[in-house]
């Protein structure tokens, strides 16, 4: 499915204050894109897609902000891919694998999961941040 970014041929990067008008933002900028690029908003990955960046930067909001102003969405897709990611300047990688029974990553995972995407956190290569990338099949 999903080697990396530079295999898929539509890309978008949105950098949002760290508040909570961000999530909405976030959330209809995906809502937009995914229109604009051909993805049916049918698409069983679609909903699950947009609960997820909601969850991410919502977040990204209530636990970054406090280290970082501003955060950045990104997304991604190809013919049978669509990877979006959040990035922040918080030190703090989350265990999403590990994540507590019904908290938000938990609902990430498993929506993640249950479609057969990918979720991994990849840390800063100076450790005072991370990115939470996901990839769900189209």
């Amino acid at each position: 499915m999903f080697s990396g970014l530079e295999d898929l041929p539509r890309r978008l990067v949105v950098a949002l204050p760290a508040t909570g008008k961000s999530v909405r933002l976030a959330r209809e900028t995906a809502e937009q894109i995914v229109t604009q690029w051909g993805i049916s908003p049918g698409h069983p990955s679609v909903g699950p897609a947009l609960l997820i960046v909601s969850e991410l930067v919502t977040n990204t909001v209530r636990h970054a902000a406090v280290t970082c102003d501003n955060l950045t969405v990104l997304f991604a897709a190809g013919r049978d891919t669509f990877a979006f990611a959040v990035h922040d300047r918080h030190p703090y990688q989350p265990p999403l694998h590990a994540a507590a029974p019904g908290s938000g990553l938990a609902t990430v995972t498993e929506l993640t999961t249950d479609l057969g995407g990918t979720a991994v956190v990849r840390a800063d290569g100076d450790g005072h941040g991370k990115t939470i990338w996901i990839t769900l099949p189209l």
